[in-house]
């Protein structure tokens, strides 16, 4: 069997849109921005309904991955909350107080600055019950992202999965 439908699903065009993941162990969300030099703006939020407001932030960020280049010819860094110290090694205005729900980066004014893309990965054991859909929303000119839901509750054939945004 291969990976589609086996190890993870896939949103092509997440921004903006809810998602049900309830049926995977963890979400990717891959955020980028095209033009490499705009400021982008990632936002999570949750909600137990796909039509919900999706006005409750999602707290369940601990590792956020960056890097500088989206051809492949650049490594991703890690960035981890730790508790008791600063909250990121390179933490937005956003993210001072801990884990937060919205990333900033590609912006000179924030310490994720030179990274063109981030990727962060929440586990649906950590979403608070009874959400169960979450919402990725990049702002900033040529921005965009990806959702990967990984580990699958149950393995099907591409055609035969569960269409998470409805």
């Amino acid at each position: 069997m291969e990976a589609l439908g086996r190890l993870f699903n896939a949103v092509p065009v997440a921004s903006g849109n809810p998602l049900r993941v309830r049926s995977a162990s963890g979400v990717a969300i891959l955020a980028w921005n095209a033009t490499a030099t705009t400021t982008t703006t990632l936002t999570l939020t949750q909600d137990s309904t796909f039509g919900g407001s999706f006005s409750g932030g999602l707290f369940g960020i601990k590792n956020v991955y960056t890097t500088t280049a989206l051809n492949g010819t650049a490594a991703w860094a890690k960035q981890t909350y730790n508790p008791g110290t600063a909250p990121w090694t390179g933490a937005s205005a956003n993210n001072v107080n801990g884990p937060a729900n919205v990333i900033t980066f590609n912006n000179t004014s924030q310490n994720f600055a030179t990274a063109v893309a981030v990727m962060v990965h929440i586990f649906t054991s950590e979403f608070a019950d009874p959400f169960d859909y979450i919402k990725a929303t990049v702002t900033g000119a040529g921005g965009l992202c990806i959702a990967l839901p990984y580990d699958l509750v149950h393995q099907r054939g591409p055609a035969n999965m569960e269409i998470l945004g409805a």
